[in-house]
This record gives C-alpha cells, sequence and structure tokens, in this order.
C-alpha cells in the first residue's frame, strides 16, 4: 500500500472543501463591551425619587425638617430647588451592576401603609432596573409621617410679590 498526498487542484471525485475567508473584526467585540458605563448615585436618586412619587397614598418624599428646609431652599434664589426636591428622601448606594435604595415617605391618612409601601417599591424597581440596567437588590422604606386630612401643608403657597 502507497501513502500518496495529493497537492494542488481536485479532481471530480475528490470534495471540494469550502473556501476560508479571513475577516477582520474591528473594535473587538459587542458595543456594549467597548466601554465602561457608570451611573452616579444622583441619577439613581432621581429615578427613585419620582417613581415613588407617582405611588398614589404617597403624599410626600422627606422627614419633616428635610421638607422644612427644602421649602426654604426651594424660595431662595439659585438654592437648588429643582434637584433636592426631586431627589429629597432618597439615598442610593450604587455599585458596578447593583443598587440599594433607602426611601422615607409621608402617606395620606386612610391607606393602607403596607400596600403604599409594596406599590412604592414594586415602581421604583421597576423604574430604576428599566432605566439603568442596574439590579436593585433592596428597598428599604421608613414611614416618617402621616398626612392628616385637617393638617395644613408644611410648604406654603407661593405668594406673588
Amino acid at each position: 500500500m502507497t501513502d500518496s498526498t495529493h497537492s494542488g487542484g481536485t479532481t471530480a471525485d475528490e470534495p471540494r472543501e469550502p473556501r476560508r475567508t479571513s475577516v477582520t473584526k474591528r473594535g473587538g467585540g459587542a458595543a456594549a463591551s467597548r466601554g465602561r458605563t457608570t451611573i452616579a448615585d444622583g441619577v439613581v436618586e432621581k429615578i427613585a425619587g419620582l417613581a415613588a412619587r407617582d405611588v398614589v397614598g404617597v403624599h410626600a418624599m422627606g422627614s419633616g425638617l428635610s421638607r422644612t428646609f427644602g421649602a426654604v431652599r426651594d424660595r431662595v434664589p439659585g438654592g437648588g430647588g429643582g434637584k433636592a426636591s426631586v431627589t429629597r428622601g432618597v439615598k442610593a448606594e450604587v455599585g458596578e451592576v447593583q443598587t440599594a435604595l433607602d426611601l422615607e415617605i409621608v402617606v395620606d391618612y386612610g391607606v393602607s401603609i403596607a400596600d403604599v409601601a409594596g406599590d412604592v417599591r414594586e415602581n421604583v424597581i421597576a423604574a430604576v432596573e428599566r432605566m439603568t440596567g442596574l439590579e436593585v437588590v433592596e428597598v428599604n422604606i421608613a414611614v416618617s409621617d402621616v398626612k392628616l386630612p385637617d393638617e395644613e401643608e408644611d410648604e406654603p403657597e407661593q405668594r406673588l410679590q
């Protein structure tokens, strides 16, 4: 028996091997792996604050003291009232892929606090995870007050000057 090697073309009886084309990928992989995205604590706090305020039964965010200081800050020109009021009562700790949130809320009198807290938790988790891609590992909710129907607002209406 004789071993022979065949170089060159193929005969009609031999199958052709597919041609291999060298493709050079530019950038080294998927677009998602070509850099790093960091999300600031304040971004997550804003998202969570807005999501919590959307829940029926949440009267306000933050403790009475922080709301009072916030009302004063809102009235001072250049006091930064817009950002502060959105994040009032929200504290976020953001890692590379996970986040944890602490919320302080005031609920309306007559609502189920357990139901409101559950709804806030669901709404906040859904909003933060959808918008940031971070996994929300916990949402701690502290109910600091109940707004009674006959109580005056902590933040009086603005007067025209």
